[in-house]
């Protein structure tokens, strides 16, 4: 080999170290923050979900680690001779031995909750295959971050030659950490929002199915409807081509029965305002005869249009299909999605649809009004709420709502939930007694001692959905929901940890709906138990739910 390539791989060699080389501090962080990151939280995790939360603790431990150490030795301490080997070495018998420790452990809390929820359990395989891609993650994260620590010291060399050293050094850092934000998150976020928005406009368009459009006139794309069977979406054709049938709900009722009104827009062309398709909606409905139903649903969907089946039809079912449910689509983009990037559309959207509805039923003279009623799930029930000051508001422009699995930004459910009754768990509060908003995680817990009379508002959810209880204040201050008994579903073994939690809950949100009904932020059936207890027409028993809540879950499988 010639000096030349001697040379080359020596520097090669060198800036490989380089790379690998951590300080004592950061890695101790980092060590810790992986131990952290294996503690169970609310939902099962594959070996996907556990190694992406492992690194992310990874690397926050090193740069809260490295930040430690930066310090310590800003103040003169510095780890040096024979006192450096023996930390180092005792930092990796320690490191070595706790990771083994820990990594038997999180599998006994894995299965832990796994069985908690009902999912099957797992195996040592499911560990391998976590620490592997762990590895991968976390060295790709690591040298993103030393790219973006490297930019900020050129731009600090570069001020330095106009200010002092320790002002260039902080200013460089800062001027790259806005660069990489305006880059990411401004100029790349609208961008992905743009593209986010074409590709899933897309797959709005597909359905594959090969289900015709609807021939009856109380449906929205049927005879009656001024809307085409092509601008619904796909979720909103799904929506209508779920409709049950009158003879559907005759049979169950025994007696003859409705068709149910479904009225439905579908996401309108870029640059048409919210307000005109709640208009648009108010007419559909209108044209399908929804206002001379006994209910009105007015429902707001998740991000690209989907509605919970089981809500819907908990209502046509119980009231003999004299109903109409009414929705419109507000984005292309999944839920989780239009949460993190666009959540303000959900809120415009409920408030529209309410108010462009409420204010036709106004017209109709009172004694002939239908009841009108509210719901959503999830991003739903939070885009519903906006339409609304407060519970007295609710109760005063509705005859009852159902709101499902909240997210935690909802603004009334957090204002109910803070407001509870002392003594009462932040997992199932008590609002006032439960005169006019209760909380439920199972049937039997609608009927709280007292009179539930007037307007109904109810809030079905789950102490494990990461749904409603994720929020950016876990990374700093310990929820009530973890300082009260456990509710239903969660380990005793949950713990907060500052920053590891809200990553940890961050993470549970993507396998919320892979858990079996009533675990996570899958309800099941639970709606008809809801509605029962909301709404229930005259005469209507507990006999009648059970009944209807089998034929409900027999046509989910129709959905």
């Amino acid at each position: 080999m010639s000096d030349i390539w001697r040379t080359r791989v020596a520097r090669a060699v060198s800036m490989l170290r380089g790379q690998l080389r951590a300080p004592f501090a950061a890695t101790a962080g980092t060590v810790v923050l992986l131990w952290a990151s294996l503690t169970p939280s609310l939902m099962p995790r594959t070996a996907l979900f556990q190694a992406l939360l492992t690194a992310l603790c990874m690397l926050a431990g090193y740069g809260a680690g490295a930040l430690a150490g930066w310090l310590v030795r800003s103040c003169g301490g510095r780890l040096a001779g024979r006192a450096r080997v023996v930390a180092w070495r005792v930092l990796a018998v320690v490191a070595g031995v706790g990771t083994l420790i820990v990594l038997g452990l999180s599998l006994r809390w894995e299965n832990e909750v796994r069985d908690l929820v009902g999912a099957d359990r797992v195996g040592v395989w499911h560990l391998v295959l976590a620490v592997l891609i762990t590895a991968v993650l976390f060295a790709l994260l690591l040298g993103l971050s030393r790219g973006i620590r490297a930019l900020g010291r050129s731009i600090g060399r570069f001020v330095g030659r106009f200010l002092p050293a320790a002002a260039s050094t902080v200013i460089g850092g800062l001027i790259a950490a806005v660069l990489i934000y305006e880059l990411a998150i401004g100029v790349g976020g609208n961008r992905l929002l743009g593209a986010l928005d074409a590709s899933f406009a897309t797959i709005n368009e597909e359905f594959t199915t090969g289900v015709p459009e609807p021939t009856t006139p109380e449906l929205t794309a049927g005879p009656a409807s001024s809307q085409a069977w092509e601008d619904l979406g796909r979720q909103g054709r799904v929506f209508i081509a779920s409709a049950p049938t009158a003879a559907d709900i005759g049979e169950f009722t025994q007696e003859p029965a409705e068709q149910p009104v479904r009225a439905y827009i579908g996401a309108g062309d870029e640059g048409v305002h919210i307000r005109n398709e709640a208009q648009a909606a108010v007419a559909e409905l209108d044209a399908l005869g929804g206002f001379d139903r006994a209910v009105i649903n007015v429902v707001t969907g998740t991000g690209r249009g989907w509605i919970n089946e089981n809500q819907a039809q908990a209502l046509e079912f119980m009231w003999g299909g004299d109903t109409a449910t009414v929705s419109l689509q507000y984005s292309y983009l999944p839920s989780w999605m239009s949460f993190v990037l666009d959540r303000q559309r959900a809120q415009d959207a409920g408030l529209a649809l309410f108010d462009a509805v409420y204010g036709r039923w106004l017209e109709i003279p009172e004694a002939e009004r239908p009841l009108l009623v509210v719901s959503g799930e999830s991003l739903g029930s939070f885009g519903g709420e906006a339409a609304f000051s407060g519970a007295q508001d609710l109760a005063t422009r509705t005859d009852g709502a159902l709101f499902v699995g909240p997210t935690a930004d909802n603004r009334l459910w957090n204002r109910f939930t803070e407001e509870r009754d002392p003594g009462t768990p932040q997992v199932l509060p008590i609002v006032d007694d439960g005169e006019v908003v209760r909380f439920a995680d199972r049937p039997e817990q609608w009927g709280l001692p007292g009179a539930w009379e007037g307007t109904r508002i109810g809030y079905l959810q789950h102490a494990n959905d990461p749904i409603t209880w994720w929020s950016p204040s876990l990374a700093l201050e310990r929820p009530d929901w973890l300082e009260e008994e456990r509710g239903r579903g969660v380990s005793p073994n949950v713990r907060w940890i500052p920053g590891v939690t809200m990553l940890q809950l961050g993470v549970d949100q993507f396998s919320a709906n892979s858990v079996p009904s009533g675990q996570g932020h899958q309800f099941g059936t639970a709606p008809v138990y809801a509605w029962a207890a909301i709404l229930p027409p005259p005469g209507w028993t507990d006999q009648r739910t059970d009944e209807l809540a089998a034929v409900i879950g027999d046509r989910a499988w129709l959905s």
